[in-house]
């Protein structure tokens, strides 16, 4: 981006004095960039560095040539801003490189006028300058203070964007590194996630996304990795059980449906976004409900079952035979009535509760059931199978249908 470098010009007060009146000040130019660099060490917390460090060094070379620069100025119309603005610029850019804020650099800014001029009012009769010249000199070093201000802010501003910029791409590598697999090694996610300023979580989860067609891509806090254009979107969240869960809710709230992946260390995302993406294939199924997002460990017995359907499918015809024979609506309603008493350690009544029907439907269900399935109900060897067949059971007819109210009686 081009810039413009203003002169002086002749509305700088230092721009209509004699030439002359600079030759007296040289002198004295080295003592007053000490001064200034003690008082800016002394008042500004900052700037409180060694003086032979390498930013003590630094700092005193921009104090000694902003200074050298105002005198110079003076009886020059035509005098360039180039240098100072220069510096000021590069002072602000490094600033915010260094993750400061402009607030020491303003103070440092203030304490150095506040210097001068305690020096111009305690020279001005040693020098021989008129109240015309003192009051063109002291008005000049505001116009001169608003300048350099004006150009650290510049270079600050600047430098932010870039590093934004920079940040920006460091973290859609860092995004991708985390979902690689084989996983990449804890070093080399520590050493990215360093330069995208992300800071490496104890657990993450990985969330499968299925934006609005027709909705606007939201803007997410960086603290979320996010692929919006990847064929299956996904984003990851940190500490998704924690500080991240409201942020994480925030986030996919616009979205036409989600699937949350389990929690993992940063070294399995890859683990949870194959989860979350197994989740939300289910959801779109109609198998898994979707009208809130779905958290795959709330769901693990349907996520399991979908990755063994073919062997499920097959053992369904061995181990549930008479269940299956049944028409479908008859089937469905004591398969879930099964489940329910089952994941109730069978309590009939408890099951009743859940399935809105009297505890007495239950129990004749339960019957028919011993009767249908003989002694393989009562098998505790059998019972985690059992289980995992009723699950897959449900699963087939769950986007289709629903437990009607005439299957309740």
């Amino acid at each position: 981006m081009s810039r413009t470098i203003p002169s002086a010009g002749r509305d700088f007060p230092l721009s209509g004095l004699p030439p002359e009146v600079a030759g007296p000040m040289r002198p004295h130019l080295e003592a007053a960039a000490v001064e200034m660099v003690k008082e800016i060490q002394g008042l500004v917390p900052e700037y409180a560095r060694p003086p032979e460090s390498r930013y003590g060094r630094r700092m005193r070379w921009a104090v000694q040539e902003t200074v050298r620069q105002f005198v110079d100025a003076i009886g020059r119309p035509d005098m360039e801003w180039e240098g100072v603005t220069g510096i000021f610029e590069g002072i602000g850019a490094y600033e915010a490189r260094e993750g400061r804020s402009l607030d020491g650099l303003q103070a440092a800014v203030r304490v150095s006028g506040q210097v001068a001029c305690r020096r111009f009012i305690k020279d001005a009769r040693r020098l021989g300058w008129s109240l015309d010249t003192l009051g063109s000199i002291t008005e000049s070093l505001f116009v001169f203070l608003e300048r350099v201000a004006s150009a650290a802010a510049q270079g600050y501003a600047r430098a932010q964007g870039e590093l934004a910029g920079e940040r920006e791409r460091f973290r859609w590598r860092l995004r991708d590194l985390l979902v690689m697999d084989p996983p990449a090694s804890t070093e080399a996610i520590a050493e990215l996630a360093r330069s995208a300023g992300w800071q490496v979580p104890r657990t993450l989860a990985a969330v499968a996304l299925r934006p609005d067609p027709g909705g606007a891509v939201p803007v997410l806090p960086p603290v979320l990795l996010v692929d919006w254009h990847a064929p299956d979107p996904y984003l990851i969240c940190p500490d998704p059980g924690g500080p991240g869960r409201d942020r994480l809710l925030a986030a996919i709230r616009g979205t036409r449906a989600a699937a949350i992946g389990p929690a993992v260390p940063p070294s399995r995302a890859a683990l949870s976004l194959r989860w979350a993406r197994r989740g939300l294939a289910l959801v779109e199924r109609g198998v898994l409900p979707g009208k809130e997002p779905l958290r795959c460990l709330d769901q693990l017995p349907s996520l399991v079952a979908a990755q063994s359907e073919e062997l499920l499918d097959v053992a369904l015809g061995s181990r549930l035979a008479a269940l299956m024979e049944l028409p479908p609506h008859r089937r469905d309603a004591l398969a879930r009535t099964l489940l329910t008493y089952m994941e109730c350690r069978d309590n009939a009544v408890a099951a009743a509760e859940r399935l809105l029907v009297h505890e007495q439907t239950v129990r004749y269900r339960i019957r028919r059931l011993e009767e249908i399935l003989g002694g393989g109900m009562s098998d505790p060897d059998r019972r985690i199978e059992l289980l995992l067949l009723l699950h897959h059971l449900i699963r087939l007819d769950q986007g289709e249908r629903r437990l009607s109210p005439a299957d309740r009686h």
